[in-house]
C-alpha cells in the first residue's frame, strides 16, 4: 500500500512538471516502471501510437489506439480530452516522442511519453493485453 502511494505520488510530480513544460522544452519521459504507476485510467488518457498490427499484437490495458502513420492522426487526437493527462507510447520511444510534441502543439498541456515503449515495457515483465 505504501509503495502504491509513493508511485502515484512519483507519478503525479512528473505529470505536474510535465504541466509546466511546453513544446520548446525537453519532453518529458517516464520509465516502464514509474508509467505503470499511472493512477485510475479515468484519470488519464493512455495513447497507443503504434501500426494497428503492433497494436494487434499486444498493447496496454485501457489504452486509445491512434496510428501515428495513420492519415487522420492529427485530426483524432485534437478530439481527444485536453483537460486530461496524456501517457502516449510507441515501439521504443520515437513514434511517440514525435506524438508528444504534436499533442504539445495542439493544445495539450500534460502528455508524457514511455521510455523505450512497448518494447521496453514488455521486457520490464509489466502486463499486457493480447
Amino acid at each position: 500500500m505504501h509503495r502504491s502511494f509513493l508511485q502515484h505520488t512519483a507519478l503525479f510530480v512528473a505529470l505536474l512538471s510535465a504541466a509546466c513544460t511546453s513544446s520548446q522544452q525537453p519532453s518529458t519521459e517516464l520509465t516502464p516502471q514509474q508509467f505503470s504507476a499511472a493512477p485510475d485510467a479515468a484519470d488519464h488518457i493512455l495513447l497507443d501510437v503504434r501500426t494497428p498490427d503492433e497494436w494487434n499484437a499486444g498493447h496496454l490495458k485501457d489504452a486509445v489506439h491512434i496510428d501515428w502513420y495513420g492519415a487522420d492522426f492529427k485530426q483524432r487526437v485534437a478530439n481527444l480530452d485536453k483537460s486530461k493527462p496524456v501517457l502516449v507510447y510507441c515501439a521504443a520511444g520515437g513514434r511517440s516522442g514525435k506524438a508528444q510534441d504534436v499533442m504539445l502543439d495542439l493544445g495539450f498541456k500534460r502528455v508524457v511519453n514511455l521510455e523505450g515503449g512497448y518494447t521496453a515495457w514488455t521486457a520490464a515483465g509489466l502486463p499486457v493485453v493480447k
